[in-house]
C-alpha cells in the first residue's frame, strides 16, 4: 500500500500521483491541507525519509519569516509543531510506499520507492 501527502494544486504533486498510477499503484491519497499532519507523523516520516526537518519546511513560504522560524535558534520540534498547526509549510509531496518514504520534489527520487 503506497500514501501521498498530496496538494492537488501543486503541479510536483500532481506529477508524482499521475507517475504512481502509471506504474499501476493507487495510493492512498491524504490532502494533508484538509487532514492535517500531527507532530508525531510529521517526526515520524521526515525520521524513515532521512531528512532534517529544515530540508522539508518550506522556507519560501511568507508564515516562515512571519512566525520566526528563519531564526538559526529554532529548534526542530518548533519547526515540526508549525508544520503542523500550519500544513501549508509542508513541502510536498510525501510519499510512502513498502520501499521507504521520499519528499519528491523530483519525480527521480520517487524511482527510488518504486
Amino acid at each position: 500500500m503506497a500514501t501521498i501527502y498530496h496538494n492537488p494544486r501543486c503541479s510536483k504533486s500532481r506529477a508524482a500521483l499521475h507517475r504512481l498510477q502509471q506504474q499501476g499503484i493507487e495510493p492512498a491519497v491524504v490532502e494533508y491541507l484538509n487532514c492535517p499532519y500531527t507532530e508525531e507523523q510529521l517526526s515520524d516520516l521526515i525520521q524513515r525519509a532521512g531528512l532534517s526537518v529544515r530540508d522539508v519546511i518550506r522556507s519560501k513560504e511568507s508564515l516562515y519569516t512571519e512566525l520566526g522560524l528563519d531564526s538559526p535558534d529554532c529548534s526542530d520540534q518548533a519547526l515540526i509543531a508549525a508544520m503542523a498547526a500550519h500544513p501549508i509549510l509542508v513541502n510536498r509531496p510525501i510519499v510512502v510506499t513498502q520501499k521507504g518514504v521520499r519528499l519528491c520534489r523530483s519525480l527521480d527520487v520517487l524511482e527510488e520507492i518504486l
